[in-house]
């Protein structure tokens, strides 16, 4: 078994939390046989234990072997990639974020179905989970189950409570309504700035041209709230030619390039990563983020003040016309790539996992930061919304019981192309930097948009 290098970005280390003993597994064979997995490594020390938990209880009871490696979420993209390509393939990847490569290959035909292994609990799963793990496969000509979802995360709002009062602020006065709400925090910098705090923005917009996540998840966030959530519908058709969908498009770009003119942004966010938020958060520079799962927060569980007194986590505020909004959801678990030498010994492994008892303590025992993708466990559980806590409730809320939207990746693969050229967020450096109207940046990304999606023809 192999161990790779932790992300620098989050060395943060927490206390572990043990939960009851886990069920049995589902055993289908009766000789012993060992399965390769790549696993994504975890935001944080306990999220790589509560997996290795789960490897250690399977084999205990199936007498199976997991033979595994942890790698960092962009190792384990690449080498996924590589592997997928050249069919050299583990039997199993475990990914946090499946949807930045699985409908390409789901496409072309290298993914084994796991439809049976998805309706051993497909009753209990949430719609948008299952909608996350369906994928097209443009040989077959027809959808099927990809992906065992074990969890699924959103982006909530992260507030910094003390400066909005130190500010002279209440955050209960904050609007109801999306692009109100945002106003709502930029008079907070200037009192921020004459109190000493001078390089203090009020927002930490990811207008982030490199990516990879942030940016495009901000994007899509706006789109939602200005009437656009369907730019990409589940028959995989684009309605870059729908006017509300243009429209959306102009007064979310608009926007957010006038809260970076205004100086309401910090300059670099156009080259922000997916860390140099989170990062900028801790150290106070801006009062307010939007990003995706309560790593922001426990990345600081250990500052009890900070956690318990001062950071403050908010679920979505309607759409600009007042009526709620649903959170685009992303989906993590396990898929079985072609050629896999021990594909029903994987497929034994994510039924074990997939259990509502294993998923709901492997998630606790990741302190909570994915939540599960059975709702049931939620309510059942105390864990999840108790009180105590004053960020997962807002952060479960939003993420699994409240309404949600899959990401459009499950619905084209030709989205995930469109994200990596980061089509959307550039559109806003056109404004910024290159002085487009945002009715020019709104059809020069809706043409190339609407190139990519070309290549994909559904049957």
């Amino acid at each position: 078994m192999v161990t790779m290098s932790r992300r620098s970005a989050m060395a943060a280390s927490l206390g572990f939390a043990a939960t009851s003993v886990l069920s049995r597994p589902y055993i289908a064979n009766a000789a012993a046989t060992t399965a390769t997995v790549w696993q994504v490594q975890g935001f944080f020390p306990e999220e790589d234990a509560a997996f290795r938990k789960v490897v250690a209880d399977y084999e205990k009871a199936s007498g199976n072997k997991i033979d595994y490696s942890i790698m960092p979420f962009m190792a384990l993209n690449q080498k996924s990639v590589s592997a997928l390509t050249s069919g050299d393939v583990p039997d199993l990847i475990f990914h946090d974020a499946p949807e930045t490569i699985l409908p390409q290959f789901a496409w072309n035909d290298t993914l084994l179905d796991v439809s049976d292994v998805v309706d051993v609990q497909k009753s209990k799963l949430s719609p948008t989970a299952l909608d996350c793990a369906s994928y097209y496969n443009s040989v077959k000509k027809a959808r099927s189950f990809y992906l065992c979802p074990i969890k699924q995360a959103c982006e909530p709002f992260h507030i910094w409570g003390d400066l909005v009062e130190k500010a002279g602020f209440k955050l209960s006065d904050a609007p109801k309504t999306w692009d109100a709400f945002w106003d709502f925090f930029k008079p907070m910098q200037k009192p921020l700035r004459d109190k000493g705090m001078r390089k203090i923005y009020a927002l930490g917009l990811q207008v982030t041209t490199v990516g990879p996540n942030d940016g495009n998840n901000l994007f899509a966030a706006f789109m939602i709230a200005n009437g656009g959530k369907d730019i990409v519908t589940k028959d995989g058709k684009l309605h870059t030619d729908d006017p509300k969908i243009r429209e959306a498009m102009i007064k979310s770009i608009t926007w957010m390039a006038a809260a970076y003119t205004g100086g309401f942004v910090p300059p670099e966010a156009l080259s922000w990563n997916d860390a140099d938020d989170n990062n900028a958060f801790h150290e106070k520079l801006f009062v307010i983020d939007f990003d995706g799962t309560l790593s922001t927060e426990l990345a600081m569980f250990k500052d009890k003040k900070a956690y318990l007194e001062e950071m403050v986590t908010m679920g979505l505020p309607n759409g600009n016309d007042g009526k709620p909004v649903p959170a685009l959801v992303g989906t993590g678990g396990g898929f079985i790539p072609k050629g896999s030498k021990n594909a029903e010994v994987a497929k034994e492994y994510m039924k074990y996992f997939m259990q509502p008892e294993v998923m709901n303590a492997n998630l606790k025992e990741g302190l909570g930061r994915w939540v599960p993708a059975i709702p049931s466990i939620v309510k059942d559980d105390p864990f999840w919304l108790d009180p105590k806590d004053p960020h997962r409730p807002p952060y479960v809320q939003e993420a699994v019981l409240g309404p949600t939207i899959p990401s459009y990746n499950a619905f084209n693969p030709a989205w995930g192309q469109v994200q990596a050229e980061q089509l959307w967020t550039q559109s806003v450096a056109d404004i910024v930097k290159n002085g487009m109207t945002a009715q020019a940046a709104t059809d020069k990304a809706f043409k190339r948009a609407e190139a990519i999606f070309a290549k994909f023809t559904f049957g």
